[in-house]
């Protein structure tokens, strides 16, 4: 009787023991091994300009236009209008609210020649790579005369583009528009042979150092010639 019953105890231990081995082996870190109400785990992906189904997307277009009034996450409203009008009362009124530091002229440079160095050149004369090849005609350099040029005009022209130019609100973020303007505004004084924003000599105007009196090199022999003597 006690044998039926040992019997009977491990074949239950056996199968208790092949069932949890048979459960554990099908874990998965990365995936629930059940899930209830799986559309909030694993939603529907949908193509952003595929063709569905009129009951859940208007026109049965997925991209639709953002609603009246909300705007992109992390971007600013702009206030001044793509206009003339509009140009000249951001060349007047809007400031540029970063610090004039070293970190954002270098960034402003580093933005500027990968955007604008192609057409308007390293030193902002113009005479960009496109410019040499005739791609573009007629694009002046920052110092030309009668050029009002301000970092709330450069900003405008970088949010909405002007003639050839087009916009790079896109290609920029807020910053990166503020630091171009910078550096753009510092290429002019160097154009114009005036000193850099930060008040340091601009290339323009920077001593030539090879052109520096060089350091009188004294021939040891000869000085201990004249010592002996």
């Amino acid at each position: 009787m006690n044998k039926n019953i040992n019997m009977k105890t491990l074949i239950n231990i056996a199968i208790v023991a092949i069932a949890s081995v048979c459960m554990v082996s099908c874990f998965n870190d990365n995936k629930p091994n059940y899930q209830y109400f799986p559309n909030m785990y694993a939603p529907v992906g949908y193509e952003a300009y595929g063709s569905y189904n009129t009951e859940y997307f208007e026109n049965g277009q997925e991209a639709m236009t953002p609603p009246p009034g909300t705007i992109p996450r992390g971007w600013q409203p702009y206030d001044y209008e793509n206009t003339t009008a509009g140009l000249e009362l951001a060349r007047v009124e809007l400031q540029n609210p970063l610090e004039i530091n070293d970190e954002n002229l270098a960034a402003g440079n580093q933005l500027y020649t990968i955007y604008c160095a192609v057409c308007h050149g390293d030193k902002g004369d113009g005479k960009g790579i496109l410019a040499q090849r005739e791609k573009f005609l007629g694009i002046p350099s920052y110092a030309d005369p009668g050029r009002n040029i301000t970092p709330g005009g450069i900003y405008h022209v970088e949010m909405y583009g002007l003639n050839s130019m087009g916009s790079y609100a896109s290609q920029t973020n807020e910053k990166e528009r503020w630091q171009i303007a910078m550096h753009v505004m510092n290429l002019k004084a160097a154009l114009n042979g005036q000193p850099g924003l930060l008040g340091n000599p601009t290339d323009s105007t920077a001593v030539d150092s090879t052109k520096m009196a060089q350091p009188i090199v004294v021939d040891s022999t000869a000085t201990a010639n004249v010592e002996r003597n």
